[in-house]
């Protein structure tokens, strides 16, 4: 029996995956296409995943795959009104190393993560389809396609919007379905237009939008609105129905569209499950929500989803935390769901009413909100406030990073490279939480590793303050870092009981 059977290859799932290995943890992940697909599908991950995909070893891959958001020029009638930078003037901050995405097709961040998952001896086991899963009090038993069984403590069904494991859950996916809001997409090879900008040709009648793919030397991201027929109906995409569609609204009469792949009619869907748990199976990414693609949120809400689910999975499998913990990831991830498919219809809206000017683009998705930097779990019973903070900083928030040195050498480090890994963080702020340390780890360091900050010759150093005025603290205080690097506690500097009980309790 395996310990965690994880049904879906896409980044949700081996993001998931990755995880639950570098943990130790026993798991298998299948996936129902005989083969991995060459689909370039979501752009690329925003901000906070890059944090997450950091935290798993990957980023540095992952940026130099990639390229940065671009100038997105518009056109009007075929010439080009306005170009617009939505990022100009944004940088890193040091709370903050990543303000910008990146764009990346999915099938080399897919490969990327592939490439680490095997680095801890698990690959995907393709061709795989499940058909059927039955609930034990010990575990799940999954019926493959071909008739064997794959036993398991655990499932989680990151298998995309037509989610077989909510289907066999009987888990209702309520929402709607837009026959209005209807695009056709697709991957294009095109020479001749400047690579180093998204086009987007908006008229009246229709509109047309290539971004070029990274890594390619003539690849790009085809979105337009559809053809229709004489009687209004869709026409089904094709290279030839790309072409004229390209003419029509770009006016370019010497450039051709030499293939098109991967090409489908979208409709906006916005729909979402009512749980994210039946017993031992779980949802997560498009399984469990689906919705407008603007603000690019779709993949990166599904890659947190299981970076939430992942450390709890492993506490709970190896016995140190009760199974009351899993509970907290519904608590959690249902809410940002739902915020999710309000952010991203909002965000349609105001696509479909900036367009209607010239000028007006796919830049107005671009606001903080969106970087999903900003959001957290206050509301979890995982958050707990321990001390009076007049700083910004709370439980539950995102934990911020911050340049740093460390005490003994002198080496510069950051906050978030001691956050990186399978563990929880206790920082210790000021000489005053010596105690609350050394205790801590004498009782969970197998699961803790404690920092002091300013507190003498070991540790860190604050060398520029920036930790103190990222985390409030201008008094002694501890603050408790979850594996998912957000702040599970807060607490005075003698507050080595609150933080005992926090982690003495987790799930019990």
């Amino acid at each position: 029996m395996t310990s965690v059977l994880i049904v879906g290859a896409g980044p949700t799932g081996l993001t998931l995956a990755c995880d639950l290995a570098r943990r130790g943890i026993a798991v298998r992940i299948i996936e129902k296409t005989p083969e991995f697909p060459r689909s370039s599908r979501a752009k690329g991950p925003n901000p906070r995943s890059l944090e997450v995909l950091e935290d798993l070893g990957v980023v540095d891959e992952v940026m130099a795959s990639g390229s940065g958001p671009l100038v997105m020029r518009k056109y009007r009638g075929g010439r080009p009104i306005a170009d617009t930078d939505p990022h100009e003037g944004s940088g890193p901050t040091p709370d903050a190393p990543y303000d910008q995405g990146r764009l990346i097709p999915q099938w080399r961040l897919e490969e990327i993560l592939r490439d680490r998952l095997a680095g801890y001896g698990v690959s995907v086991e393709l061709g795989t389809e499940l058909t059927q899963l039955t609930q034990e009090d010990t575990g799940v038993v999954a019926t493959i396609a071909d008739g064997r069984r794959i036993e398991a403590r655990y499932l989680v069904g990151c298998d995309g919007g037509h989610s077989a494991v909510r289907t066999l859950l009987g888990v209702p996916f309520a929402g709607r379905t837009s026959e209005e809001q209807v695009m056709v997409c697709g991957d294009v090879e095109l020479d001749g237009l400047d690579r180093g900008i998204w086009h987007q040709w908006f008229d009246e009648d229709g509109a047309v939008m290539l971004c070029p793919i990274p890594g390619t030397r003539s690849g790009w991201w085809f979105q337009a609105g559809p053809e229709r027929d004489d009687e209004g109906r869709v026409v089904e995409p094709s290279r030839e129905s790309f072409q004229r569609l390209f003419d029509r609204h770009a006016r370019m009469p010497g450039l051709r569209l030499t293939d098109a792949t991967l090409m489908s009619t979208y409709r906006v869907n916005e729909r979402m499950v009512d749980r994210y748990r039946v017993g031992r199976v779980f949802l997560a990414g498009d399984a469990a929500h689906v919705h407008s693609v603007a603000g690019g949120l779709g993949m990166n809400t599904g890659i947190q989803d299981a970076f939430n689910l992942g450390w709890k999975l492993a506490l709970v499998l190896t016995g140190r935390a009760g199974p009351g913990l899993l509970d907290s990831y519904e608590e959690e991830r249902l809410p940002v769901a739902a915020w999710t498919l309000d952010i991203t219809s909002e965000r349609q809206r105001a696509v479909l009413e900036a367009i209607k000017e010239p000028g007006g683009g796919l830049d107005v998705v671009a606001t903080p909100e969106t970087t999903t930097l900003g959001l957290g779990y206050r509301w979890s019973s995982l958050s707990r406030e321990g001390d009076a903070r007049d700083g910004r900083l709370r439980a539950g928030d995102r934990a911020p990073d911050a340049p740093c040195c460390d005490a003994a050498t002198g080496a510069p480090t950051r906050l978030f490279e001691v956050f990186a890994g399978p563990h929880f963080t206790l920082l210790g702020f000021g000489p005053g939480t010596a105690a609350a340390l050394r205790e801590t780890v004498a009782k969970h360091g197998d699961v803790v590793r404690a920092y002091s900050v300013d507190a003498g010759p070991e540790g860190l150093l604050d060398d520029r303050g920036h930790a103190r005025s990222a985390y409030g603290t201008a008094e002694d205080s501890l603050v408790l870092i979850r594996p998912d690097d957000y702040v599970g506690l807060t607490a005075p500097a003698d507050g080595t009981r609150a933080v005992l009980d926090y982690l003495d309790g987790l799930g019990r």
